[in-house]
């Protein structure tokens, strides 16, 4: 397994990096039967410490953690018990996805569709945006996306591991757009527009 750990304007010494080593190395020692990659970052935030785990855990699936806490170690411990919460509901889906990536139920399912992600930066002025409307607001990326093709159930698991607020994909069973978002009480919700 393959790990970054890196700080921003955080010292991350050698005896942090071991605890997040050693921390990851028993999560994909439990729950993962192949190799994996994973990334690591501090920050300060006021007086607390933020750690973001990112784990790819095969082609297209990714699960994020995060803690927060007044030390660094803590921090890291908090993320990963967030991210190890949701393996432990997702263990069998997440482990028969990277044995299907190789094989044949790999290769029915096709490449994703590529699409273009637009980030637009908040000016703060909401009367100025009124007048220019949304095609005048400064991008500030373009990164390109893939919109994968996944039964609804899958792509509920990969919003719910990934931390996501919404996730659009292809549906499987119908080969419609379809969107999969939490909602504010924290139920996952599912736009179809193809059913009447």
């Amino acid at each position: 397994m393959h790990i970054t750990v890196a700080g921003k304007q955080v010292d991350t010494g050698d005896a942090l990096r071991t605890h997040v080593e050693f921390g990851l190395g028993t999560i994909a020692g439990k729950y993962f039967d192949h190799a994996m990659e994973a990334r690591v970052t501090f920050s300060k935030v006021r007086s607390f410490f933020a750690c973001d785990i990112n784990f790819h855990a095969g082609r297209n699936l990714i699960m994020r953690g995060e803690g927060q806490a007044a030390d660094a170690h803590r921090a890291f411990d908090q993320a990963a018990e967030h991210v190890g919460k949701r393996l432990r509901r997702y263990r069998r889906r997440v482990n028969e996805h990277a044995r299907a990536q190789g094989g044949v139920k790999g290769a029915e399912r096709g490449m994703p569709e590529t699409a273009r992600e637009y980030v637009l930066r908040d000016d703060g002025d909401d009367e100025a945006e009124e007048i220019r409307g949304a095609e005048h607001a400064a991008v500030v990326a373009e990164p390109a996306t893939d919109i994968l093709r996944l039964t609804v159930g899958e792509a509920a698991m990969r919003l719910d591991l990934a931390h996501l607020p919404v996730m659009l994909f292809r549906n499987h069973a119908s080969g419609a757009l379809n969107v999969v978002y939490r909602r504010a009480d924290g139920c996952v919700g599912w736009l179809d527009p193809g059913v009447n």
